[in-house]
């Protein structure tokens, strides 16, 4: 296979001419019906980053086609959705020729100047899912999503008065909403899926806490744990939080605090050597994160047993 340095998009003009599509009607937004594309890479690793948004629904993807965002590959079959903030990478590996069906918005952050979604759209935790988090969507879903890119072109591809970007904006936040809506439904409903990374992650904080070297290496992270679950650190929290109403730290201070709980029950180490032996370089922070979780000090914990 053949490799091409990446494909830097600076404006959405610039993507529909690599794309051979016609030019945008708007300059600093797009919806492209996948079906008109004519400009597909072949037999190689394409990879683009945008200075833009952009928001996809891609269906009929076949095995000689993989996608990826940073070293992850998509797992998804039809009907999938992904989000790509500005200046992030995304890379196709194909073989042979191939043809995509679905929709794309993209939208430029000038798009959104002076409205409130300019900030807030960084809140949404899925444009900085890792590639195997797509979204997943039913055929319901799936019309849902396809209907308000459908509205969207419709509207600015009409004459252009004021209420044009406000209903467009509207809009893209109802898609947004929407999109944030499936995946917490899908954190549900994969459950095999979902309940492995429960398990794993469990397993992950016994290996953690039950080693020695914990005195070198420190707490575990978020981002740590995450890697060794192959996840995002965001995708992972979101999970969890919807799973069972905890973040990851929460479950990182919770395995914490029952394995201090058990070595002030069941050793005559100080307070300071039970912080030391559990990653902390300060036993005053050690203390005050068991008082914040348990209500009692280390101290008046231990004295409870005597």
């Amino acid at each position: 296979m053949k490799n091409t340095p990446p494909h830097h998009f600076n404006t959405i003009s610039e993507y529909h001419r690599f794309r051979g599509l016609p030019k945008p009607e708007h300059p600093l937004m797009s919806v492209i019906n996948l079906d008109e594309i004519r400009n597909f890479p072949t037999d190689g690793q394409s990879s683009w980053i945008f200075d833009f948004y952009s928001i996809a629904l891609k269906r009929n993807i076949n095995s000689t086609v993989k996608y990826k965002y940073g070293q992850q590959t998509y797992d998804f079959d039809e009907g999938i959705m992904f989000f790509i903030a500005p200046k992030q990478v995304f890379s196709v590996e194909t073989e042979g020729d191939y043809k995509l069906s679905g929709w794309m918005l993209l939208i430029h952050s000038d798009f959104l100047w002076q409205s409130p979604l300019r900030k807030t759209i960084n809140q949404y935790d899925f444009f900085s899912y890792s590639a195997n988090e797509a979204l997943h969507l039913s055929d319901k879903e799936e019309t849902t999503i396809i209907s308000i890119f459908q509205s969207i072109k419709q509207e600015y591809v009409s004459n252009i008065d004021k209420f044009s970007q406000p209903l467009i904006i509207s809009q893209i936040e109802v898609l947004l909403n929407y999109s944030d809506r499936f995946y917490h439904r899908q954190f549900i409903t994969r459950k095999i899926f979902n309940h492995k990374i429960l398990n794993r992650l469990e397993e992950i904080l016994n290996e953690y806490f039950n080693q020695d070297s914990l005195v070198e290496s420190g707490l575990p992270t978020v981002q740590s744990i995450a890697k060794e679950l192959n996840v995002s650190p965001n995708y992972l929290s979101g999970l969890l939080k919807t799973l069972t109403g905890q973040s990851t730290q929460q479950h990182i201070h919770e395995k914490l605090i029952e394995k201090a709980k058990e070595k002030l029950s069941n050793t005559n180490l100080s307070v300071s050597e039970i912080a030391y032996t559990l990653g902390f370089e300060h036993s005053q922070s050690f203390s005050k994160l068991f008082k914040i979780k348990t209500s009692f000090s280390p101290l008046e914990y231990r004295r409870s047993f005597n």
